[in-house]
């Protein structure tokens, strides 16, 4: 799994002029599942995500997590992070997860970051055309991938 996690002071998601998801103070998740990931690949992550200290405490150092602040997360799935351009001018995407596994995955995240947090995460639609819209905080933007969980 990919994630590219975006520290907000706002974050939105539309699809059909309907929308879908909606945060105030929290973290974007840009969410991409690949064809081995696991459960333990989105029980590591989703403890990553709610534990990720990025948001500034009473001295303005990044000490506190989504969790510390009564954050809000929007999950978003998107397999364009596994792009491969090394060929051409045309990504591929052989390498992310098919439907039939990435959604189901997606889905569940969802339910698990839900369940950590104590509280309602915002959707996007999984294969939906999603517009978002945000305001980056910082910016704080970080990429993680879950298959660096043993390289400490």
């Amino acid at each position: 799994m990919r994630a590219v996690i975006q520290r907000v002071t706002h974050a939105s998601c539309t699809v059909d002029n309907d929308i879908t998801g909606k945060i105030e103070n929290g973290l974007l998740v840009l969410l991409g599942v690949e064809e081995e990931d696991s459960a333990e690949d989105m029980k590591w992550l989703g403890q990553k995500l709610v534990n990720l200290r990025i948001f500034s405490d009473e001295q303005g150092l990044m000490n506190k997590s989504v969790q510390d602040i009564d954050g809000n997360i929007l999950l978003i799935s998107q397999f364009t992070l596994f792009a491969q351009t090394k060929k051409g001018n045309r990504p591929s995407f052989i390498r992310a997860g098919k439907p039939d596994l990435a959604k189901p995955m997606y889905e569940e995240m969802g339910r698990y970051l839900s369940e950590l947090l104590g509280k309602e995460v915002q959707m996007g639609v999984f294969g939906g055309d999603m517009k978002i819209d945000l305001r980056n905080d910082g910016p704080v933007t970080i990429i993680m991938n879950t298959k660096d969980k043993d390289n400490h």
